[in-house]
């Protein structure tokens, strides 16, 4: 019967050799630097290392040791999550505000009992329905559990079972190279991308399909809030007053900046003429336009890291180590979890058709 045998961690702890020159004789001069024992956390082995080895990596399990632990900040832990709870209480009731004051804004305009208004009804309550659960998932689900694995122990890690894994001092577990440690959450998080205090959670592996619905969603229907806002102030702005006096015998730069300047005066009396729902429906323009420069930048940004194979964290890495991401479309189906290819949706002729081309190409 085969046994398995551990293995022998021996640390180098020699210098190189210094050389003294005199005029009588050369002396050679040796250095050995303290050496110390301490032990991998990952399989138990003993190691021994130089005293200048913060950081050494077990051969044998492949686990990484970090010497300076760093200890956890529990005060700052809670007043970062104090703060995300208020972020995320307040882009709630903001999203409410958006959906519940639109429909009261844009009822006698929109809204009628003929297919115009059934149609308006269906994409309001879908938009509505389709943001408000994907924001939920985002923010109220857990981002990433990090893989449960054996460790501590020689028997039962096999060799190279931790590789490339660290220590997480904060959550007294191991943390595959996948994994970050998010001190606002207080935990770590698998493929983590980013922390976001708007929705008061991490993003990761487990809810970035959810965060990425939502930016979608969101924009939608802020493209949808901002039309039909305007659509309705048009119905709903008061009519505009002019007052320009006599045109004859006035000069053409003067009548310009006179029909501008009783324009802006006519524009702001009838400001003061709106009502409460005419103010929503201008405060409903000007946000949503704000909302969706600021949603399609952020969705730009993950599509785009999407696409390079790459997470928020993993690009600063990648700059500060100038690592290149493989850039490939392949990387958005595999996210977006799309099992076909597109070729089975084409009709079988076109599909037989650039077989028969591919097959002639590698012929010649």
């Amino acid at each position: 019967m085969n046994e398995e045998i551990a293995p022998t961690n021996i640390g180098i702890i020699a210098k190189p050799t210094n050389f003294t020159a005199s005029s009588t004789q050369e002396q050679h001069v040796t250095v050995a630097t303290e050496s110390y024992e301490t032990t991998c956390w990952g399989c138990g082995l003993r190691l021994l290392l130089p005293s200048h080895a913060p950081v050494f990596k077990c051969g044998w399990c492949g686990a990484i040791t970090n010497q300076g632990k760093q200890q956890c900040d529990k005060q700052g832990h809670r007043w970062r999550l104090l703060r995300d709870r208020c972020i995320l209480t307040m882009v709630f009731v903001f999203m409410l505000f958006l959906i519940f004051g639109g429909v009261w804004a844009i009822y006698p305009v929109v809204y009628s009992f003929s297919l115009f208004g059934i149609f308006h009804s269906f994409v309001t309550v879908t938009l509505a329905v389709a943001t408000i659960s994907s924001f939920s998932l985002s923010a109220f689900r857990c981002a990433g559990t990090p893989p449960n694995l054996v460790w501590g122990s020689y028997p039962t890690v096999r060799n190279g079972d931790l590789e490339n894994y660290t220590f997480c001092h904060y959550c007294s577990k191991p943390k595959s190279p996948r994994t970050h440690h998010c001190r606002s959450c207080g935990k770590c998080i698998l493929d983590m991308d980013h922390h976001c205090p708007f929705i008061g959670n991490c993003v990761g592996a487990a809810n970035h399909h959810s965060f990425i619905a939502f930016l979608i969603s969101g924009l939608l229907s802020t493209i949808y809030i901002s039309i039909v806002s305007a659509h309705a102030g048009l119905h709903t702005w008061p009519p505009l007053t002019y007052s320009i006096g006599r045109i004859h015998g006035t000069t053409n730069e003067i009548l310009a900046w006179r029909i501008i300047k009783e324009t802006f005066f006519a524009f702001l009396r009838s400001v003061l003429l709106l009502s409460t729902r005419g103010f929503i429906l201008v405060y409903l323009f000007t946000a949503s336009i704000s909302m969706m420069l600021g949603l399609s930048v952020l969705l730009w940004q993950q599509l785009r890291f999407i696409y390079e194979g790459e997470t928020y964290l993993s690009h600063l890495c990648s700059q500060a180590y100038n690592g290149d991401g493989k850039k490939d479309c392949q990387n958005l189906v595999r996210f977006f979890g799309f099992p076909y290819s597109v070729q089975r949706f084409l009709p079988r002729f076109v599909v037989t058709l650039k077989r028969h081309i591919k097959g002639n190409t590698h012929d010649l």
